[in-house]
């Protein structure tokens, strides 16, 4: 494992063992959850927070300190939307069961979520979070091609179950991906190539690397704006190539949309319309019920038949009918505000207002982005080189102000900014203006 991976997986992470100075009362309830939770427990920050309440895009703390929030994309039509919460506490007061019985709640819900799909992505398979979505598509598309091998960028996360993790290099700490998996970079030109085709080429080696092991391709597999990676949106359509790429070997793109689904991308719903694919499979998470736990599998009839006729598959929670209700009230609080243009408009102005900064910060590298999801990288300005110390000040220094924020790249030198939908130009104002304050202060 290379020794930038782990710094991102350490990055912003509280040490357990340095609680020296802090409150007789915090100290002791660390000690109780780290005795809990062991090597697993993971707390933000050098001084880990309390928060008792959230709306819209602020928290706040159990001594009433507001934060905006700048980092969490699971509430993402706002925390604690009122129609969404009257949408849940009304199902949970009424019925909450398996889908083995016929329900008007969930078919309301899945006849609204498929049409916002193209035409021959047509059938659902509701799951609890977008990992076991993940994992029920990988399993979908080897069925469907008799291939294994899977394609991944190289600081990809595509959520926690044994096989998924396998496609996740971010989470890997002592050990390769395994062999069925190829790793290739994150969308970048090289070699005088363009973005399109320099991350085609990067597929067409992928799937020759594979072939040389014995291993057929299954899938490559892309959260559509390479979250972890860094935020790679542009130029929209750049994924063109590579589809084609993977269709020509037989192979089948599945396009992750847990993070920049649900409109964040301000170029539809979902992230791979901004690309002018469609792909063959899709899955879902976190955001669907703005916090409420639910996933999904899109995919074509022909697939999940097939899969079906191999496999039983069968999850007690998945499409609850409460689940469904805050899935529908999500689906309607996005049209009803006009998020999905919000996020265009707000996250373009926002990205914008970063971008000025550079002028005045020469540690600012790259600001890249779409909609409500944008990446601001730091540089050390003499070499060029990613600065994942001065991203850990400012993560630190943002909440110290009053703001979360959040890192993601190889390096972890890179700002993941995704507020909720609800966010304001005035929100992105207080962001800029504080990350100014605190790089001049350096």
């Amino acid at each position: 494992m290379s020794v930038a991976t782990k710094e991102i997986l350490d990055l912003n992470r509280f040490d357990a063992t340095r609680t020296e100075g802090f409150p007789a009362e915090l100290a002791e309830r660390v000690a109780k959850r780290q005795a809990a939770f062991g090597a697993s427990s993971v707390l933000f920050y050098e001084q880990p927070i309390e928060m008792v309440r959230a709306r819209g895009a602020y928290m706040y703390d159990a001594g009433g300190r507001r934060y905006l929030d700048v980092y969490n994309n699971v509430p993402s039509v706002g925390h604690c939307h009122p129609h969404v919460v009257e949408a849940v506490a009304r199902q949970v007061g009424e019925l909450n069961i398996h889908t083995r019985y016929l329900n008007r709640v969930v078919e309301a819900y899945t006849e609204k979520l498929l049409s916002k799909f193209p035409d021959s992505l047509s059938n659902v398979v509701l799951t609890c979070t977008g990992s076991e979505s993940n994992d029920l598509a990988m399993r979908i598309a080897r069925i469907a091609t008799g291939a294994e091998g899977f394609i991944v960028t190289e600081a990809a996360y595509h959520g926690n179950t044994a096989l998924v993790t396998e496609i996740s290099p971010s989470s890997l700490r002592k050990r390769k991906p395994a062999p069925f998996v190829a790793i290739i970079p994150a969308p970048a030109p090289r070699d005088g190539l363009s973005v399109e085709a320099s991350f085609a080429a990067s597929v067409e080696q992928a799937i020759a690397e594979l072939k040389s092991r014995g291993i057929g391709l299954a899938a490559l597999i892309i959260d559509t704006i390479f979250s972890s990676d860094g935020i790679y949106a542009d130029p929209a359509g750049f994924l063109k190539g590579a589809t084609d790429v993977v269709h020509r070997a037989g192979g089948l793109l599945i396009a992750d949309e847990v993070q920049p689904g649900f409109g964040r991308t301000g170029g539809g719903l979902w992230g791979f319309e901004r690309h002018g694919v469609t792909p063959d499979i899709v899955t879902m998470g976190k955001p669907m019920g703005n916090g409420f736990p639910m996933g999904g599998v899109v995919t074509r009839p022909e697939f999940l038949k097939r899969f079906c006729e191999e496999t039983g598959y069968f999850n007690t929670f998945g499409g609850n009918p409460v689940a469904a209700a805050a899935g529908h009230a999500v689906l309607q609080v996005i049209e009803d505000e006009g998020l999905v243009e919000r996020s265009a408009t707000v996250g373009g102005y926002f990205e914008q207002s970063l971008e000025a900064l550079q002028g005045t910060h020469s540690e600012i590298g790259e600001v890249r982005g779409a909609g409500l999801f944008i990446g601001l990288d730091f540089v050390d300005p003499a070499t060029g080189e990613p600065d994942t110390a001065l991203a850990t000040h400012a993560i630190n220094q943002l909440k110290h102000n009053g703001i979360l924020i959040g890192a993601a790249g190889k390096y972890g030198a890179t700002l993941k900014i995704r507020p909720p939908l609800c966010f304001s130009q005035e929100d992105a104002n207080l962001f800029t203006g504080t990350l100014d304050t605190i790089l001049k202060a350096r």
